[in-house]
């Protein structure tokens, strides 16, 4: 996409304006309808930072999460696997926001959009998934999809066929140069599952047997290998 164009969308988002880099993350991005987890705690309870933690430029960040001083992008980092605290049903580390308010939402509703603008620093030699939809775990512990950033820039985009999960399948999103900054919005209204990325065109993808569960957003750096990786957000915005 033209940088024009990809300053327009930003714009009409409200992401274009300077980040300050002597704010937390909370001072630079919107972080009231999210919680954080972070790879650090105790074995099979991950930190959990509450929103009203997160909440301004003097909110919370430390070693795993947050601004970047030179241009105040949001900092996620993992560290190498085995150093770190999963959830008692994820093998994987992560530095991740998940959307809190509302909790979970219908996917059979007008407008659920994640849009993300971010760059990956340090790639992992698996992937990393940057942004996905979760069911609402009052129905499954799996995810509805997952987008995932490798490490030659390519994105794939994985979606369960059944609510069970463990039979997740991967289609190609597209390529970016990598290390490069770069937007992804993804959406699931009206039944219909779709990404798009750098403002193009969004493609659909089957939603198999899910039959809409109740779902939530999640962004950040969700590490699906055993490097210590880091992803630079410059916004994060959902929209109901």
């Amino acid at each position: 996409m033209h940088i024009v164009a990809q300053l327009q969308l930003l714009a009409t988002i409200g992401l274009a304006t300077a980040l300050n880099p002597n704010c937390a993350p909370g001072g630079n991005i919107d972080l009231s309808k999210f919680t954080l987890q972070l790879p650090s705690g105790s074995a099979g309870h991950p930190d959990q930072i509450s929103s009203a933690q997160l909440k301004g430029c003097n909110g919370y960040q430390g070693q795993y999460f947050s601004t970047d001083k030179t241009d105040g992008s949001v900092v996620f980092k993992v560290p190498t696997f085995g150093t770190c605290v999963t959830t008692p049903n994820s093998k994987h580390c992560r530095s991740e926001l998940r959307e809190s308010s509302p909790s979970s939402w219908s996917p059979n509703s007008a407008t659920n959009r994640l849009f993300g603008d971010l760059k990956v620093v340090k790639a992992s030699s698996s992937s990393i998934c940057v942004g996905q939809i979760h069911i609402d775990e009052s129905v499954s512990v799996k995810p509805v999809a997952e987008l995932y950033y490798h490490a030659d820039g390519s994105l794939t985009f994985g979606v369960e066929q059944t609510r069970s999960g463990g039979n997740q399948k991967v289609f190609n999103v597209g390529k970016v140069t990598p290390g490069a900054r770069f937007t992804y919005e993804i959406r699931y209204e009206k039944n219909v599952l779709s990404v798009s990325l750098n403002g193009k065109a969004a493609t659909t993808y089957s939603t198999f047997q899910l039959n809409a569960p109740p779902s939530y957003f999640k962004a950040g750096n969700y590490d699906q290998g055993s490097d210590a990786t880091e992803v630079h957000f410059y916004g994060v915005t959902i929209t109901h």
